[in-house]
């Protein structure tokens, strides 16, 4: 039986239990949120590990102050900083740091981790291949694509 809407529900409270879990693991082994996780996602895989702030706040979905919000923790605990482009004073970049970058490897291990053993519980890998396909067609959006032209 077709009920758009079971599926949907079904779908925000996985959504809902997986960032839990993620958060709590995060959390516990490195002090950060899922939240903080995805802004170093986008840093890492952007060229030179920076970006504008306002594609930043775009590629999260966040608005400007969103962003700005949420860079001011990770800025503090040294993982990102604000950098200024020389040729134009109205443009700010989020630029990851040497610490942060170590971290985000850190923390990307332990996020697939918890992936990992969260679809392993439930899921064949070609399940798992499946759903991915599925939410993709949906506007998903996995991984960052990384647009550095090296791993420097």
């Amino acid at each position: 039986m077709r009920d758009p809407l079971d599926t949907a529900l079904r779908l925000t409270r996985a959504h809902g239990a997986l960032v839990r879990q993620l958060d709590s693991v995060l959390s516990n082994r490195h002090g950060v949120s899922y939240a903080d996780l995805q802004i170093l996602l986008h840093l890492g895989a952007a060229e030179r590990g920076r970006m504008r702030r306002v594609d930043l706040a775009a590629a999260l979905g966040l608005t400007a102050s969103g962003v700005t919000r949420a860079l001011g923790p990770l800025e503090r605990i040294g993982l990102v900083e604000r950098e200024s482009d020389p040729r134009d004073a109205r443009v700010a970049y989020a630029a990851l740091t040497g610490t942060g970058r170590e971290l985000l490897e850190e923390m990307t291990a332990s996020a697939e981790e918890v992936a990992e053993d969260w679809f392993t519980a439930a899921c064949t890998g070609a399940e798992v291949d499946t759903l991915g396909r599925l939410l993709a067609g949906l506007g998903g959006r996995g991984r960052p694509r990384t647009t550095r032209a090296t791993d420097a």
